[in-house]
């Protein structure tokens, strides 16, 4: 990164109009900066009134967005990329994983868990819980197999013991996946009384290793602003 270069970050705000709303996106980006390590300022915008903090250099964008020396860059992917190769070694960690089956873990959830809580019929509930349940044991079954440099140091490794997707530390793939893991787990166990189950330890493991981080912890937002941004959408039984 060019020496004097400033980062903004804007993102969802709560609906109390400063902290930290419900957008995994915004999330997913907030923890990418934290971890690079690089200064930048957070700003929460209030999308029901302070849109306008936008209007003079990202007129209609999508939260969230980010300046990087005033220069507006918008689209969460692209975002993750520019700061990938801007904030780069040596100065900066790369948080390119090392293994490809790590940023493809778990990518099905989110979407069986939307089509599962947005659910209007009663009747296909248990086909798409089932889904989804299906889902989780595949990333369960994931992160309890040993990866490669697990094995090399110790071959009689029959479960995982890593932190993270990618190894003991967090990569743009648990970005992307913790944040939205957390959001189905609270609106699950709130909507419909079963979050992600216990058994599952592999995932488990995985989301205490994430709640020992302060990149995971400061950046959720409350659990009472997930649980209010699908009170909207969910079938109330």
């Amino acid at each position: 990164m060019a020496e004097g270069c400033k980062l903004q970050l804007f993102v969802k705000a709560s609906t109390d109009g400063e902290t930290i709303g419900h957008c995994p996106f915004c999330q997913r980006l907030f923890m990418v900066l934290l971890l690079k390590g690089a200064p930048f300022t957070l700003t929460t915008v209030d999308t029901k009134r302070s849109l306008d903090v936008l209007k003079d250099f990202a007129p209609g964008a999508q939260l969230p967005v980010l300046l990087y020396d005033g220069e507006p860059k918008t689209d969460t992917i692209r975002i993750e990329e520019f700061l990938e190769e801007t904030l780069n070694p040596p100065e900066f960690p790369s948080l390119a994983p090392k293994y490809k089956e790590s940023t493809l873990a778990g990518n099905d959830i989110f979407h069986r868990f939307s089509a599962y809580i947005k659910n209007p019929i009663p009747a296909q509930d248990e086909t798409l819980l089932h889904a989804l349940l299906k889902a989780f044991r595949k990333l369960d079954q994931f992160l309890n197999i040993p990866l490669d440099y697990e094995r090399v140091r110790d071959p009689e490794l029959v479960i995982s013991r890593r932190r993270f997707l990618d190894g003991d530390q967090m990569t743009l793939a648990d970005c992307n996946l913790l944040p939205k893991l957390n959001i189905v787990n609270v609106a699950c166990k709130h909507y419909r009384q079963a979050g992600i189950p216990r058994e599952l330890r592999g995932i488990w493991r995985y989301l205490e290793s994430a709640a020992e981080t302060k990149e995971f912890q400061y950046t959720c937002p409350d659990p009472q602003e997930i649980i209010q941004a699908y009170h909207g959408v969910v079938r109330q039984t």
